[in-house]
């Protein structure tokens, strides 16, 4: 099924410690797939602020979205975003670097619970996996408590390795109650809910979160849905987001959402 206004809300360029190209590069991708927008989230894990050169590496990536945006404005929407990693691990390092400019989208993401690496590198041979996916929920509803974000990313991001990589079995009404305790807090603060198709071209072979979550979010009352690639190369801009949106659909929306100024946008389901 073919949407009018196909976009594309989580991305990354070579100004995040694993991206690979340029803004222009993701740009041209965009405009080669039709896309109706892009908003460009470069990586600032908070956790990692000053290890990272996070302000330095975000000043250029806003730089380059705003020339992109001149650059593409008659054939792409480009938009200025961040994918805010860990903001209530270092609160000083989050305001400082949404203080840098009026970005139009900020995602909250949870790579890492305090004080542990990114889910990525743990060993899941030698570690409680139920300990720490309770200390993970915890720590996303810590964030939610927070507020300082429009859409939460990637829900369930631990299961991307404990269960497509390391084929851990994860039974969904295990976490089910923590995952409508989760879902009910975004309702409340009237934040968004990411859907993120990256799992579509990984081993967990499924949107993150799932459509399972994704139609209670809808049951439970949730309002908006954004939806991203999470490409971190040219190639994947855009990659899943048809699929993604045709599963909002059968989840029960009737439109997502892309965000504009840090306001919501709803864009029409076909």
């Amino acid at each position: 099924m073919k949407y009018r206004y196909i976009s594309d809300s989580h991305c990354h360029s070579e100004h995040s410690f694993d991206g690979t190209d340029s803004i222009n590069m993701l740009c041209d991708s965009a405009v080669h797939m039709g896309l109706h927008a892009l908003t460009i989230t470069d990586h600032c894990e908070c956790s990692l602020y000053q290890q990272t050169n996070a302000r330095e590496s975000i000043c250029r990536s806003v730089a380059e979205t705003q020339k992109a945006a001149i650059l593409f404005q008659e054939r792409l929407q480009v938009l200025k975003g961040i994918e805010l990693g860990q903001a209530t691990q270092n609160l000083t390092a989050a305001k400082e670097i949404l203080d840098l400019c009026d970005f139009d989208f900020v995602l909250g993401s949870l790579h890492n619970v305090k004080n542990q690496p990114d889910f990525y590198e743990i060993d899941y041979n030698v570690t409680d996996v139920h300990s720490l996916l309770e200390t993970y929920f915890d720590e996303i509803l810590e964030l939610i408590g927070h507020g300082a974000f429009d859409s939460l990313a990637h829900l369930t991001y631990p299961l991307r390795y404990i269960v497509g990589d390391h084929n851990i079995e994860i039974g969904y009404e295990v976490y089910e109650e923590r995952i409508d305790s989760v879902l009910r807090a975004l309702i409340q603060k009237d934040k968004a809910l990411e859907v993120n198709t990256s799992g579509l071209r990984q081993k967990i072979g499924e949107p993150l979160p799932s459509a399972v979550v994704i139609k209670r979010f809808h049951e439970l009352g949730g309002k908006y849905v954004t939806i991203g690639s999470d490409a971190h190369r040219w190639a994947d801009i855009g990659s899943g987001v048809e699929e993604g949106l045709d599963l909002i659909k059968r989840a029960g929306f009737d439109s997502f959402t892309v965000f504009i100024n840090r306001k919501p946008k709803l864009l029409p389901l076909a």
